[in-house]
């Protein structure tokens, strides 16, 4: 099958990809806004990888004409929620008008599978269920994500596309490319740093293992059957909820580290709600994925190989000690070889 994964650099478009290729025509789009390929050139000669922009239609329509894919998986986005709150023009240019440039890009009958975002749900203390749970975002994150699943229904329903829209809760593991709570709480011990400076510590979240994300992803693309028109909405998560003092409880006897956490005002979010889990029984009986991974295996993986870019741990390294005689290289060294 050829399938398109859009965000496929990305943190859970790196493992997806690796999974699709084997078997499957695979063609990456991404905007490379982390970095150049984040494969070895032996993967890499496996994939078709194409540097673009979802926001740009034009480029959209020319990699969709190209490829002509019969499943996409669209994992693009802003996803940190800051960032989107200090930039809501971006975020919405990019999670709701990139959206729309893919669907209306897609061939009919193509398989469209949309990553949504738990945060679409109204705060409840109870885990979320696709069909009973009220909807209401509390930021710009989550009201992007909710009018991406808007316009997904609407452009399947009149493009004859098999729409998936997939409710991801929290994910982690190695590879991650955004600041979130376990890649910061890394970085800052990788430097060196004993005093871990965060935000909200009370807040329960649904974390999933990065590499059942990807699954779970696959399998809304190639498992179960979803008619052209329809739309199929699931969560993807684990079904259980830890508060961030739970998680540093876990992440102390599994590294081994000793270390102290401190409030840090500037961190704290303005709305943060108290709990986010998802019932996860829809996706098991729709597309017969169900979790391989504990909170234990997924904070073990990423202890020990947390594959950070340079962006995210940069900040909390010390800068090098200045040299106390710089000499300059003689000019001939400066010049280009003959």
């Amino acid at each position: 099958m050829r399938i398109m994964v859009i965000g496929g650099n990305g943190f859970v478009g790196r493992p997806l990809t690796r999974m699709l290729a084997d078997g499957h025509e695979v063609c990456v789009l991404d905007a490379m806004r982390y970095g150049p390929p984040r494969f070895p050139p032996e993967e890499l000669a496996r994939l078709l990888m194409i540097q673009a922009d979802i926001t740009d239609p034009k480029q959209v329509e020319a990699v969709m004409r190209t490829f002509v894919p019969e499943a996409v998986i669209h994992l693009a986005a802003i996803h940190y929620i800051p960032e989107c709150d200090q930039d809501p023009v971006l975020a919405a240019r990019t999670n709701v008008a990139g959206t729309v440039n893919l669907l209306a890009a897609c061939p009919p009958g193509c398989r469209f599978v949309f990553a949504s975002s738990g945060a679409v749900y109204a705060p409840e203390a109870r885990a979320h269920r696709e069909d009973t749970s009220p909807i209401q975002p509390s930021d710009i994150y989550g009201f992007t994500k909710l009018h991406g699943e808007h316009y997904v229904r609407h452009m399947a329903r009149q493009r004859g596309l098999a729409a998936v829209v997939v409710r991801l809760f929290n994910v982690i593991g190695p590879g991650e490319t955004n600041p979130h709570l376990l890649p910061e709480i890394l970085a800052q011990l990788l430097a060196g740093h004993r005093r871990i400076s965060l935000g909200n510590l009370t807040a329960r979240r649904d974390y999933i293992h990065v590499d059942d994300a990807a699954r779970g992803f696959r399998a809304a693309a190639l498992a179960g059957a979803v008619a052209p028109g329809e739309t199929v909405t699931v969560n993807l998560g684990t079904g259980q909820a830890y508060a961030v003092g739970e998680i540093l409880a876990r992440l102390r006897r599994i590294g081994g580290a000793d270390f102290t956490v401190e409030t840090d005002p500037a961190r704290l979010r303005a709305v943060d709600r108290p709990v986010l889990a998802a019932d996860i029984g829809r996706i098991r009986e729709l597309f017969g994925w169900r979790p391989r991974h504990t909170i234990d295996t997924a904070l073990a993986d990423l202890w020990e190989r947390p594959d950070l870019p340079h962006h995210l741990t940069a900040k909390y390294r010390p800068a090098p000690a200045p040299r106390s005689a710089e000499v300059s290289p003689p000019a001939e060294m400066l010049r280009p070889a003959s």
